[in-house]
């Protein structure tokens, strides 16, 4: 068996089918750009057949990045679903298309009213009429073709064993084992996947692969189950993103193997300084927040308060650390250079904790950073972190906020008086009253836009410690059955949360929300 463990990467597919969380094709493009640079073996880029826009994406992901990773497609095990499939991936250099069937009695009964036989039937001929698309190319002697038999963990063995060695026969390269609801458990899961490897007389000419759901907040032990037993990819999303519970997270599968390398005695290509920038990407891009208490990429990730783990880091950081915060490029309470810091510190400062900009980038966010020096005394990695997010990931702006002001307190009526510029140049300004300061100026940048979306959820959060730490609003807010979140960062909430919530106006404007409930099924 291999040493390494092939990542297999859905959170362009699997992971934005969690409600709200829907991408658009730069958003997507930007997302695997950063999914290559971590070292991902396999991007799922979508679902060519869903939509023009799932299509779209896939496309031009695989002809960017088809060079330096395999590029994949889902496609339900029917000809038109490969067909498209094919037709999004056949341009780029590394491609795979994976295709599913569901194969537990309940899925049987209820959903695809499908006999085994019929089953295993649809299963050969659809893994073989996609090697046969995929040998269209004269470069392609090997179709890469992956086949997961949905809610895999509810089958029965024997049948299991039987769909898996005919899809193997048909062409299958890789043999996907999904825990499609989240119902295994560790020992299910290895016992399932040691029965696969014992019972299926082809089983080594196909790469197995786990593939878990989080119902029951074991994907990510199951995953590991599964590579104990002998699979060798394990399918995850960054922060575990996907439908429900979600999926196995891939920075914790990643850094569990790295960590208890020892254990396991494998490894992964991952660069894991790169987890929590791509975590941080990921959480502005869908706007689904990582909880402060998340493993490996959480902001208490690597926090220590008790008196006795204060004293044991200072004697020695492995008393209480078991993976160095570079590691996974967390960045958190470090303190950074001081507004008197010229750009070549700062640049090279910004390096250190992982980040690359572009000039115009680089200035805006410098910019920012001198303004913050000089409104807070102490400004910190995450400080710097949500500047960067701030200026690179907030999206189109057709208006901006040149003023406000608010008024409130005990027995007086709220009001907010705001200004705002237009992207042709025209300042308008008005005023609202509200609930509260916040609820005013939400009001009257509804007035000023002619927007008035449905605000859907709203939370605040301090990216460091003290009374002057930066506070990160974001919002998320519903117009005509799509979805549209915004951030903001301020040391001012209240022009955090009109930034937060003028970002959303802003890609309402443009256009740019995802709709509520996406087409997608997935295994």
């Amino acid at each position: 068996m291999s040493d390494f463990i092939t990542i297999f990467d859905t959170t362009l597919r699997d992971g934005e089918q969690s409600p709200g969380c829907s991408m658009d094709t730069e958003q997507k493009l930007e997302v695997a750009k950063a999914l290559v640079e971590l070292g991902v073996d396999v991007i799922e880029a979508g679902f060519p057949i869903a939509s023009p826009g799932d299509f779209d994406a896939v496309q031009k992901i695989a002809r960017k990045y088809g060079d330096q990773s395999t590029i994949c497609g889902l496609a339900r095990c029917r000809t038109e679903d490969i067909d498209r499939a094919w037709e999004a991936l056949k341009d780029a250099q590394n491609v795979r298309i994976h295709i599913f069937l569901a194969t537990s009695p309940i899925h049987r009964q209820f959903k695809l009213k499908m006999a085994e036989e019929e089953i295993i039937r649809k299963t050969v001929d659809m893994v073989r009429y996609t090697a046969d698309r995929m040998s269209e190319r004269s470069d392609i002697t090997r179709p890469n073709v992956e086949f997961s038999p949905e809610d895999a963990a509810r089958t029965e063995l024997d049948f299991l064993c039987r769909v898996v060695e005919s899809a193997i026969d048909a062409g299958a390269t890789t043999v996907n084992i999904p825990d499609t609801v989240g119902y295994a458990t560790p020992n299910h899961f290895y016992k399932v996947i040691s029965y696969l490897k014992k019972n299926v007389p082809n089983i080594e000419r196909a790469v197995l692969s786990t593939h878990c759901h989080n119902d029951l907040g074991l994907a990510v032990a199951n995953s590991l189950a599964g590579v104990e037993a002998g699979a060798r990819q394990i399918e995850c999303t960054i922060n575990g993103l996907g439908e429900r519970a979600g999926n196995a997270a891939l920075e914790e599968v990643v850094m569990a193997l790295k960590t208890r390398q020892d254990y396991f005695g494998v490894d992964t290509r991952i660069n894991t300084p790169k987890l929590c920038p791509i975590s941080r990407l990921v959480s502005s891009t869908t706007g689904m927040r990582v909880q402060r208490n998340k493993a490996i990429v959480g902001q208490n990730a690597f926090a220590h308060e008790a008196g006795i783990h204060q004293h044991g880091m200072l004697q020695n950081r492995t008393t209480y650390e078991i993976m160095r915060p570079e590691d996974v490029g967390y960045t958190g309470q470090n303190m950074v250079l001081g507004k008197h810091s010229g750009r070549h510190a700062f640049r090279d400062h910004l390096k250190r904790i992982g980040y690359e900009l572009t000039d115009e980038d680089f200035q805006r966010v410098f910019d920012d950073f001198i303004a913050l020096c000089d409104r807070k005394k102490d400004v910190y990695d995450a400080d710097i972190a949500a500047l960067i997010d701030k200026q690179i990931h907030h999206g189109p702006e057709t208006w901006k906020l040149v003023s406000f002001h608010t008024f409130g307190g005990t027995g007086t009526i709220p009001t907010a008086t705001v200004e705002l510029q237009h992207l042709d140049g025209k300042k308008v300004k008005d005023a609202a009253p509200g609930d509260g300061p916040v609820d005013a100026l939400f009001r009257c940048l509804d007035r000023i836009t002619h927007i008035t979306p449905t605000l859907e959820d709203y939370s605040v959060r301090g990216v460091s410690s003290g009374t002057d730490a930066l506070g990160e609003v974001t919002v998320e807010v519903e117009q005509q059955g799509r979805t549209y979140h915004g951030k903001g960062v301020s040391t001012d909430i209240i022009e955090a949360s009109g930034l937060a919530y003028l970002q959303a106006l802003n890609k309402i404007a443009a256009g740019l929300g995802a709709a509520t409930i996406h087409p997608q099924h997935g295994v």
